[in-house]
């Protein structure tokens, strides 16, 4: 018995094919592409920014360039970076510890390190995720210091904080985790060039 195509089974609605010409599928790469090039860009940007930020802490502090740290009162004029903020906490559970950290030589040296390679790391592109570590540990402590939930220091007066948890400091660990985890050194940074090192792409942690 005969199998006979018959052409009314065929007969109906039908969608119409996307891949007639291939435009849609090429316009659809193409915006893919470009949404994926702006977001490199985007993040370039961001890590460029907040690189700065550490950098000029480091810089002010250092050389006493006139703002938060005044003339004369820098690192190499015998100043101490962590003094004035360390003996300023008023409010948390480890008041007095920091109390007792301030102004120490080794406070002072892991400080400025701290700000001096998280800095250097963001705007070179490279070492983004111990620059995330050492990054969210130092933010994690200054953000202890300023403790944001206390309505009130421990001499009673209003502690002005605006938020009981989230603050710039939670801000600027959650970017530094962001950058690493999106791999944003590559654009406007030497991120490629970094991850191509024998003994970086051997320790992967080193990226």
């Amino acid at each position: 018995m005969a199998v006979h195509d018959h052409p009314q089974r065929h007969q109906g609605f039908h969608l119409p094919s996307l891949r007639g010409n291939g435009t849609a599928p090429a316009a659809a790469d193409t915006a893919t592409a470009a949404t994926t090039a702006t977001t490199a860009y985007a993040l370039a940007g961001l890590r460029l920014l907040t690189g700065f930020v550490f950098l000029w802490a480091f810089l002010d502090k250092t050389f006493g360039l006139g703002y938060a740290t005044g003339s004369g009162k820098g690192w190499i004029d015998g100043g101490s970076p962590t003094k004035g903020f360390l003996s300023g906490v008023a409010a948390g559970p480890m008041e007095s510890t920091f109390h007792g950290w301030a102004g120490a030589t080794w406070a002072d040296w892991l400080f400025m390190l701290g700000l001096l390679g998280v800095g250097l790391a963001l705007v070179s592109g490279i070492a983004l995720r111990l620059a995330a570590v050492a990054g969210t540990v130092m933010m994690a402590f200054m953000w202890i210091a300023e403790w944001p939930p206390a309505k009130h220091l421990s001499d009673g007066s209003v502690s002005m904080s605006t938020n009981p948890f989230a603050d710039y400091h939670l801000v600027y660990a959650v970017v530094l985790i962001a950058l690493a985890a999106a791999g944003a050194g590559a654009v406007w940074g030497l991120g490629r060039v970094w991850a191509r090192l024998p003994f970086v792409s051997r320790n992967r942690w080193l990226m």
